[in-house]
């Protein structure tokens, strides 16, 4: 199908490489070349200049690029009023989410979605909010949701819901038993911190700054869930969602510290591309996300 062939072309074209693109779409490399040849064979004309660590579009190859993805876009909104003909939502959705979201809020609307629609396949990747901002930006995320901000020209950004920032403490920490902390008392504290790029360490940095803290130590994890353990074995203190440590508060094994005349709120963010149009299924997706939080 000419269609298929022409999404091969725009994927190679976007990614600069045949592997890459060939991952995406989970074809082999000869089977991408095998659409580009044909393509090349159609039109009379050679589309890309080929290299072994990159490939770039000729004069014809921008042309027909250009056109490609209206053709793309076209067809999937046909495919859009087809399928809604039809009463029934199918295809897939990529999701990108950032690891609170991906990791304590999604799957259970990813489960209702399923349970409502099994037709649609869902695969979901999991990163820091400047990977999944990547991950959109060049087309291998469909959608994403960010617990930073994003002002990327390229990327439409949308309110999802606010999320709760809490400073957490091991159970044995002085000042665990506190009823409400002063800023003063956080002073010369030992931080557990998320890595650079997370919209979790961007927030907490935000605030040791913005209260003129003096950090004594800190130590950084990746993920977390390794920042609350972390915490919970003695290591220091951290700021987190609420949503992550709902357990841990619950049974004890770590504290909140609350701080006075302080109510520490962030907002999430859905994203999307621009220039890529949104299939029914991810259309499906954000309205019953949407209407599921105004309903709350």
């Amino acid at each position: 199908m000419i269609v298929d062939t022409l999404r091969v072309f725009v994927t190679v074209a976007e990614q600069s490489h045949f592997s890459k693109a060939g991952e995406l779409l989970n074809l082999s490399q000869p089977g991408v070349s095998l659409h580009i040849r044909n393509l090349e064979n159609e039109l009379g004309a050679k589309l890309l200049h080929r290299s072994p660590k990159q490939v770039r579009l000729t004069e014809a190859g921008t042309i027909l690029y250009k056109h490609a993805k209206q053709i793309l876009a076209h067809f999937e909104e046909a495919n859009q009023e087809i399928q809604m003909l039809q009463d029934e939502v199918t295809g897939s959705i990529h999701i990108g989410a950032s690891f609170t979201i991906g990791e304590y809020i999604l799957p259970s609307k990813l489960a209702e979605f399923a349970n409502q629609y099994p037709q649609v396949k869902l695969q979901v990747t999991i990163g820091n909010t400047e990977e999944i901002i990547g991950g959109v930006k060049s087309n291998e995320l469909d959608i994403g949701f960010i617990e930073g901000e994003a002002h990327e020209n390229d990327l439409t950004v949308k309110p999802y819901m606010k999320d709760e920032m809490i400073i957490v403490s091991p159970a044995n920490h002085p000042l665990s038993k506190m009823v409400f902390v002063e800023q003063s008392m956080l002073q010369n504290q030992v931080w557990v911190l998320r890595e650079l790029g997370s919209g979790t360490r961007a927030f907490s940095d935000h605030f040791i700054q913005e209260e003129e803290l003096s950090v004594k130590r800190s130590y950084v994890f990746n993920s977390s869930q390794g920042v609350k353990e972390a915490v919970a074995s003695g290591l220091g203190i951290a700021m987190l969602s609420r949503w992550i440590v709902r357990k841990e508060l619950a049974s004890g094994e770590i504290y909140e510290l609350p701080i006075r005349h302080h109510h520490l709120e962030r907002q999430f963010y859905i994203i999307r591309h621009k220039e890529n149009p949104s299939s029914m299924a991810t259309n499906v997706f954000i309205q019953k996300l949407l209407i599921s939080r105004k309903e709350k």
